[in-house]
């Protein structure tokens, strides 16, 4: 079968490769995917550039919003289950620890992320355990599925669980172009919340109208400084933060009394500066939201199917240019999802 392997760190350019490599066999409790499309995230990128979290052992196959067809299942496995379309939740737990059992599976010691810790989507062909296999809705298209997985888990996690965004808050959300960000920004649209979304261009800014009350371009204002002359001095509810290192400060600083900023990633790097009274003196909360569990996997999944909610899918690409999906991420072009259908 061919697959996309990152054979080192590099530019997207040199250090994909398009491989052929065997079909892999299901084990005892796996089922096998035909993979009809992938949907492509920034830990697919950190992967090939280095992220301190990461080993620097190659070749690396990524890919964790997989979609497809079960072909082929191991032996405790029902056959029932063949020609089956169907969805992937990216978590892998033990199932057994005090947090699988209370259903928070991102909290389990042994976790582990398809696409990171286990051979991803970016193939023709993958196996993955059964157990993390949900059916595909049917309003929902292939490339549509693709692109949900991670990105609306994670934002619903942000937004609803540990945000607790409701109708009569406001958010401010950050990088709202990309997978994570206009998730939430869709969620606090959803709920009826008044939405404040950065973004970096007039062009993005114009798609964010759809959603967003107000749109920041950061590039020409800080928007720390905008968000409090947009509540007259307020500030916002919910901050919603993947960026990290750049922003970290000014997503404080942008929270009313007792506001909570919520973060999932540190795109921009790790180790920000912090001006610690900033929080406790204004009894903000910072609050970690990595991922989300099966749950919200679920949640997020049916809101789609329903319409209430939907990706923006920026574009498909066969598994050829791969390379090509790395770098416009990278770059910042992207608006939305770019999905990759390998059998193409």
């Amino acid at each position: 079968m061919r697959a996309g392997h990152i054979t080192h760190e590099g530019p997207a350019a040199e250090a994909i490769e398009i491989v052929d490599v065997e079909t892999p066999e299901p084990g005892s409790d796996e089922l096998r995917l035909r993979v009809e499309a992938c949907g492509l995230n920034r830990f697919d990128v950190f992967a090939r550039v280095g992220h301190p979290e990461e080993d620097d052992v190659f070749p690396k196959r990524t890919g964790g919003d997989i979609v497809g067809v079960v072909d082929a299942v191991g032996e405790n496995v029902s056959t029932e289950r063949l020609g089956n379309e169907v969805m992937v939740y990216g978590g892998v737990t033990c199932g057994e620890c005090e947090y699988c059992l209370a259903g928070e599976h991102t909290m389990c010691h042994e976790y582990e992320i398809i696409g990171e810790d286990r051979p991803g989507g970016l193939a023709e062909y993958v196996t993955v355990p059964a157990d993390n296999v949900d059916p595909k809705p049917d309003s929902l298209g292939w490339v549509a599925a693709a692109a949900l997985p991670a990105a609306f888990t994670t934002a619903y996690r942000m937004m609803f669980t540990v945000g607790d965004l409701g109708p009569s808050d406001t958010a401010l959300i950050l990088g709202a172009s990309g997978g994570v960000g206009n998730a939430a920004l869709q969620y606090a649209d959803m709920v009826g919340a008044t939405a404040y979304a950065t973004t970096s261009t007039e062009e993005k800014a114009e798609r964010l109208d759809r959603w967003a009350d107000e749109v920041i371009d950061y590039t020409e204002t800080p928007f720390d400084e905008a968000v409090m002359a947009l509540t007259d001095g307020r500030g916002v509810d919910v901050v919603a933060d993947h960026v990290g290192e750049e922003t970290w400060q000014r997503s404080i600083d942008s929270l009313a009394m007792g506001g909570k900023m919520v973060i999932c990633g540190a795109t921009s790097g790790p180790d920000p500066d912090i001006d610690i009274r900033s929080v406790y003196q204004h009894h903000r909360q910072i609050l970690g939201a990595p991922m989300g569990n099966r749950q919200e996997f679920r949640d997020a999944v049916a809101l789609a199917a329903r319409g209430e909610v939907g990706p923006v899918i920026d574009c498909v690409l066969p598994l050829a240019e791969l390379a090509e999906g790395h770098r416009i991420i990278e770059d910042r072009e992207v608006f939305g999802k770019v999905v990759v259908r390998p059998s193409r």
